[in-house]
């Protein structure tokens, strides 16, 4: 099985299903593709026709989108340990991933992931409003969690919104006192470690990704 990716570095779909993978040690063999414009679709074409990454390559299946990928693990090598096993949590885990998949559009334009730096920036009025309800959501989360994570165990929730916690961590943001506690448990992943360790190494810059300035 493969998991084609982006940089480290920048690209938060690759990191969701890497990490689900990584953290349940599912074995599979990781293939990089460079986000740098140059010749993009045409390389990203030979996996799948959405020219996007991640894809999971399994044989002849291929599965692409960062919760489509995360949803296949988690039936076919997790025995659905992806997802909270009380069937309202699990539904509440899905909503909250689902959420975080099509929304928080602000967050995500104006904060591009960049493990490597340590950046200010001026956020719009909407960055701001979707940084407090996140913070808001992971809050209300914790509340009913009896776990380090959003929903007790390590889930597909998570996955999802820890490429966030690295962009807060990159742009200086200030968290919530209950949420701190979230934060400290994903920088404490093992599995994510290893994710920076490797992003801390790379060098191509791609410059659309580089926003704000050093601090």
């Amino acid at each position: 099985m493969k998991l084609v990716i982006g940089n480290k570095n920048y690209s938060t779909w690759s990191l969701r299903p890497w990490l689900l993978l990584s953290h349940f040690d599912v074995p599979f063999t990781e293939v990089m593709e460079s986000l740098s414009p140059q010749s993009l679709s045409t390389r990203l074409a030979q996996y799948s026709d959405s020219k996007k990454v991640p894809v999971l390559i399994n044989e002849e299946l291929n599965v692409w989108d960062s919760l489509a990928i995360c949803e296949y693990v988690s039936e076919q090598y997790l025995n659905g340990r992806g997802w909270p096993k009380d069937a309202a949590q699990r539904a509440v885990a899905r909503s909250v991933s689902a959420q975080m998949h099509s929304g928080f559009t602000a967050i995500r334009n104006e904060m591009p992931m960049n493990i490597r730096a340590k950046r200010s920036i001026e956020l719009s009025d909407d960055a701001k409003n979707e940084i407090n309800q996140m913070q808001l959501l992971w809050h209300r989360l914790l509340q009913n969690s009896d776990g380090p994570w959003l929903f007790g165990d390590f889930s597909i929730a998570d996955c999802m919104f820890i490429p966030v916690i690295l962009r807060f961590e990159t742009y200086g943001i200030t968290l919530l006192p209950s949420t701190e506690s979230y934060r400290d448990a994903v920088m404490a992943n093992v599995a994510l470690n290893s994710w920076i360790d490797a992003a801390l190494t790379e060098t191509e810059i791609i410059e659309v990704d580089e926003a704000g300035e050093n601090r």
